[in-house]
């Protein structure tokens, strides 16, 4: 079960991973770069870069309900997307605390470190 987005903007790893796990997982999109996706990414997800976020980003999500969790290196670019997503009307959207680096330090070691 998803938070409540009034009160919640992080997510950390393992709250992700079992939201994943779910019968209904949220959207999973990945706001690095090219260069860093095509280095490591998590198994699923989606590249929408943060650089060209106002646009793409919003092609992903058919409307402001619809869930998702964004991440990056380490969280910051996340929480940037987020509170964007939110001002334009998408509420259930949250960032992973620590972003992929965490991911790989404690759900999933396979992936590559940087």
């Amino acid at each position: 079960m998803l938070p409540d987005p009034s009160h919640t903007f992080e997510l950390d790893v393992a709250q992700c991973q079992d939201l994943l796990k779910s019968e209904n997982p949220p959207l999973l999109i990945d706001c690095r770069e090219l260069n860093e996706y095509t280095h490591c990414r998590i198994d699923g997800a989606t590249l929408v870069p943060l650089s060209n976020f106002m646009g793409p980003a919003e092609t992903e999500f058919s409307s402001g309900d619809v869930p998702a969790i964004i991440y990056c290196h380490h969280g910051v670019r996340s929480l940037n997307a987020i509170f964007y997503l939110r001002e334009q009307g998408f509420t259930h959207t949250y960032s992973m605390a620590g972003g992929i680096d965490q991911w790989s330090l404690l759900i999933d070691p396979e992936v590559a470190r940087y």
